[in-house]
């Protein structure tokens, strides 16, 4: 494979004008080529390395003494026993298959890199086809838009905390400097006393507001950041392993255009190996997109449909003062609340 790509690069047309000069390339053909001698040139250092390795048979040791043979250098063939013979051989093998092993995925890569980037620039200068299945692709793209429109829900809900959290501990403070008050002038005790009580009622509500809002944020960002996300890197694997089979599925119609001899009836078979490889596994990655989409469709409304319910009723209660149905709401969707001073640090922490 490696010669055909040698051959390949040694015959590449350069285009000559009358007057002898290179003709001007196209910017895609352009990239082709210096693609290609980037490839070639790469696995040209990998061939050199693994043909032209060190040889330890020539190896010679420096001695420091004086009276030495040729001055200090002793070769290391007057003391080498055939043990270390055999592991000098030994060695060479373990070298050089590990050479072949690199250089062989260099070429799988180099090879199926090109193609790639071919088709892609192909279908991005319109010379190319492209494999398309409207019915998946719309629904990829109404999923990346819902994907937007939540994490915009996450972002304006997690606004409404932050604001609700600083109301809350405005209200607390404020309880409490009534309470302070009402204990320091006995001629406003009562004003201040009830005004205390209504200030730490509405924190209390607050708090449990706080509570299933917090619930639902974190909820939609498990959706989201997770479940979502999820089934956009299948996607993303998909769309990658479209480019790669509509790249060999293009070589292998190129090939199919050309001459039928010998050579060339064995570089089309092993284009269709490879073409039939890629069409699998596009295939199941398709599939895999199509079982996931229909779950996450699924899964969605069955979260949006309890944290959306969770909401209004808790937003509802909270503004309507109905305590009771406020915490009926928290026990109806399991949501507990944290104890104050649960987020500050324990003293442990802070040493």
């Amino acid at each position: 494979m490696a010669d055909s790509i040698m051959s390949k690069a040694a015959t590449m047309e350069i285009p000559i004008n009358s007057n002898g000069d290179t003709g001007t390339l196209t910017e895609d053909d352009s990239l082709e080529q210096n693609l290609w001698f980037s490839i070639i040139f790469h696995m040209s250092d990998l061939q050199q390395v693994m043909v032209s390795g060190p040889n330890l048979n020539e190896t010679s040791i420096v001695s420091g003494g004086y009276g030495g043979p040729a001055g200090g250098i002793i070769p290391t063939s007057t003391i080498k026993g055939s043990s270390n013979h055999n592991a000098s051989n030994s060695t060479e093998e373990v070298t050089r298959g590990v050479a072949v092993e690199k250089l062989d995925s260099v070429k799988k890569w180099g090879i199926n890199t090109y193609k790639c980037t071919k088709q892609m620039f192909s279908e991005r200068f319109g010379r190319g086809s492209r494999t398309v299945d409207l019915e998946l692709e719309a629904q990829i793209d109404v999923l990346r838009e819902t994907k937007n429109k939540y994490e915009n829900i996450l972002r304006l809900a997690t606004a409404l905390i932050n604001h609700f959290q600083c109301m809350v501990q405005t209200q607390q403070a404020l309880g409490d400097t009534f309470t302070d008050l009402s204990q320091k002038s006995p001629e406003l005790q009562d004003e201040f006393g009830y005004n205390a009580e209504t200030q730490k009622l509405l924190c209390k509500n607050g708090e449990a507001l706080l509570g299933a809002i917090n619930f639902f944020v974190s909820s939609i960002n498990t959706l989201v950041n997770k479940t979502m996300e999820d089934t956009l890197m299948t996607i993303k694997q998909y769309e990658n392993a479209r480019l790669e089979f509509d790249a060999y599925r293009s070589d292998l119609e190129e090939m199919s255009l050309g001459p039928r001899d010998a050579a060339a009836m064995v570089r089309i078979e092993m284009a269709q190996q490879e073409y039939q490889i890629h069409r699998d596994k596009y295939e199941r990655l398709r599939s895999d997109v199509t079982i996931k989409l229909k779950f996450l469709e699924e899964n969605k409304v069955k979260v949006m449909h309890k944290q959306l319910l969770l909401f209004h009723n808790a937003i509802s209660a909270y503004f309507a003062g109905n305590q009771q149905q406020l915490e009926q709401t928290l026990i109806q969707f399991n949501v507990k609340l944290k104890p104050p001073g649960s987020d500050k640090p324990s003293w442990l922490e802070e040493q």
